[in-house]
């Protein structure tokens, strides 16, 4: 695998830094895990739909529009939240 070189500004470099040292692990091997992390709307929705077909399948449940949007809406909150709370844990400069 070549290496390349991405250019971002000193502070999100050192952000980096710091959440890889607070994890024990490299740069370069955070890097890696936030790119196997990350999922495009293209790999999401393939995801749902594999998890719909599978609760159909061995489950025998129909997911609905509306509990799918329901879904989405909860998981939005709760992501809001999770951010909300690591900001608010983050010492002041």
């Amino acid at each position: 695998m070549s290496d390349v070189m991405i250019r971002v500004p000193a502070e999100v470099r050192d952000q980096l830094a710091a959440v890889a040292e607070a994890r024990g692990t490299s740069l370069r091997a955070l890097m890696q895990d936030i790119a196997a992390q990350t999922l495009t709307p293209e790999q999401i929705k393939e995801r749902a739909d594999r998890t719909r077909a599978v609760l159909a399948e061995r489950f025998g449940h129909e997911v609905s529009e509306e509990e799918s949007a329901e879904m989405r809406r909860k998981m939005r909150e709760a992501t809001a939240a999770h951010r909300a709370a690591l900001a608010e844990a983050e010492p002041s400069p």
